[in-house]
């Protein structure tokens, strides 16, 4: 098979993971793991080696035995309810994002995930790129949730959670907390990493219990008056300004 080798990228060519990622496989980082696990054929042979290029115009790119390519670039947003996964499939036959949507022409997926418990804002499309951009803690992409807890935060909750507080070997850090003026047992947390379960074992650290979570921004998208099962496209301006604030468009031009 005669391909380029990984410090090579000639004029009309792609690395294979970013290639993959644009036929809505996933996101780069999980088509590198495609890869190591030799998941991708190209023209018949496994590829296991990150970096290299190839030319969709000429290789035959398999996944999983399939033959995948360029898919049309989808944005949505998701008001997820409580008992809704967020996963393509259950083994279980439980509520998935995808059963609230219409059926799409395009493999999408959510860009990170809530728990099955939590509820609120979620980005669903198939641009690995720009998910991989608004989840990744280096963009410092905002994502503000509203936290209902069985009890009031105090100020010294307030100053732990941004100074950092410990909660099974780990150290969690809200970028910023507002109490709720008009409901003692709500608050505003605002978080620039995606620590699994982070908000509920910040308020299980200071002592108390989450009774609802939602999220309600993702850096400059609100999810606003979308209620809770409901999906909408996202606009091309919403677009525009996701990919500014993750830095896709800089990276783009480079």
């Amino acid at each position: 098979m005669d391909l380029d080798s990984p410090r090579q990228n000639p004029p009309n060519k792609l690395r294979l993971q970013k290639y993959l990622a644009q036929c809505g496989i996933g996101s780069r980082r999980a088509c590198e793991e495609y890869i190591r696990k030799g998941l991708i054929t190209v023209d018949g042979t496994v590829v296991s080696e990150q970096g290299v290029t190839i030319d969709p115009a000429v290789n035959t790119i398999l996944f999983r035995g399939e033959p995948v390519g360029v898919q049309p670039l989808a944005y949505l947003v998701l008001n997820k309810p409580r008992d809704v996964l967020c996963t393509s499939s259950d083994p279980r036959g439980r509520r998935t994002f995808l059963n609230l949507l219409p059926p799409m022409s395009s493999r999408v997926y959510t860009v990170g995930r809530l728990d099955r418990d939590s509820e609120g804002l979620l980005i669903v499309t198939n641009d690995g790129d720009l998910a991989a951009r608004l989840t990744h803690p280096r963009h410092h992409i905002p994502k503000v949730y509203r936290v209902w807890s069985d009890a009031p935060l105090t100020a010294e909750d307030v100053q732990k959670f941004l100074a950092g507080i410990q909660h099974d070997g780990e150290c969690l850090t809200a970028a910023a907390v507002r109490l709720a003026p008009d409901d003692r047992n709500c608050a505003e947390v605002t978080l620039l990493e995606g620590k699994n379960r982070q908000i509920r074992r910040m308020y299980a650290a200071a002592g108390k219990k989450v009774e609802r979570l939602c999220r309600i921004r993702i850096g400059p998208l609100k999810l606003d008056a979308l209620r809770s099962g409901q999906w909408r496209p996202l606009a091309q301006a919403e677009v525009a300004e996701l990919k500014k604030a993750a830095g896709a468009e800089r990276a783009g031009q480079a």
